[in-house]
């Protein structure tokens, strides 16, 4: 793909909404092939209504996998989801609600076995970011709530879905690549991406008895709503163009490594980060 020609561009709320962005992002290759590697399975997918999440939602289903859809607000980019999956031929749950909160993490996983019949895989992938210009900016609101949005859903979903799980079964994060270099504006939610890698390796070797695996994705700067709904006109023109690659990635290039991931071609993998970053080196 060229380099990155994003114009500037900002969105006033957070997650941000897809069907504003110019350029739209791709979410799936018209010449991705399915080959049923998650035929019949149930994919709970957090911020699944756009980005990343609405990437991987629609590789899933062109694998045969069923998808629960978590958003918070995002009503038309979810029912956009929902119409993209439902046209590979398979069933969307669509759970409208706040992933810092406990309760609905429960209600999350309740229906989407009631209404599923299941749960195999769980991506745990909703987040949101603030740009600070200075580390004294940050309040103890913002603060706590990043951490709730970016690392307590991790735990309270796998507190509630690991009990419905079975081997061969699957836990997924989005990770970052701003967990192993750091940002020195993205502060805090650097640090609950750095969580969140603690939190993979940790879970993975808690589950690995009983076959269950724990991977991540860390994608470098990638074009989804979070990015014009994060930062000011100036940063978002030309975004991704300081990797290596000099562009930003697609969530359409992030998606087949959830599949890899959720699938049992990586039945020897567990604890493990794939990183997606348009060629960053990193000591990991």
């Amino acid at each position: 793909m060229a380099e990155s020609q994003i114009p500037p561009q900002h969105q006033d709320h957070q997650p941000g909404d897809e069907h504003r962005m110019t350029p739209e992002p791709e979410f799936i290759r018209d010449d991705y092939q399915g080959t049923g590697k998650l035929k019949d399975k149930v994919a709970i997918i957090t911020g699944g209504d756009s980005g990343i999440g609405r990437a991987v939602a629609l590789h899933y289903a062109r694998e045969g996998a069923d998808c629960a859809i978590v958003y918070l607000d995002e009503e038309r980019d979810a029912e956009d989801t929902k119409a993209l999956v439902e046209a590979e031929g398979r069933r969307c749950l669509l759970l409208n609600g706040d992933v810092a909160d406990s309760a609905f993490c429960r209600e999350i996983v309740e229906r989407t076995r009631s209404e599923l019949g299941g749960v195999n895989i769980l991506v745990n992938n909703a987040a949101e970011q603030h740009d600070w210009d200075d580390v004294t900016q940050i309040t103890d609101e913002t603060l706590q709530r990043t951490f709730a949005t970016n690392i307590f859903s991790h735990f309270y979903l796998i507190r509630e879905t690991v009990p419905h799980l079975g081997a061969g079964d699957t836990i997924i994060a989005t990770s970052s690549v701003n967990a192993f270099k750091g940002n020195d504006t993205l502060i805090d939610y650097s640090s609950t991406k750095g969580a969140i890698q603690g939190l993979v390796r940790s879970v993975a070797q808690a589950l690995v008895g009983r076959e269950i695996r724990v991977n991540a994705v860390a994608p470098g700067p990638v074009w989804t709503p979070l990015i014009p709904a994060s930062f000011d006109e100036e940063k978002v023109e030309g975004f991704g163009e300081q990797v290596p690659m000099k562009r930003a990635g697609q969530p359409s290039e992030m998606g087949p490594a959830y599949v890899y991931l959720a699938s049992k071609e990586s039945s020897y993998m567990t604890g493990q980060t794939i990183h997606l970053n348009g060629g960053v080196i990193l000591n990991t």
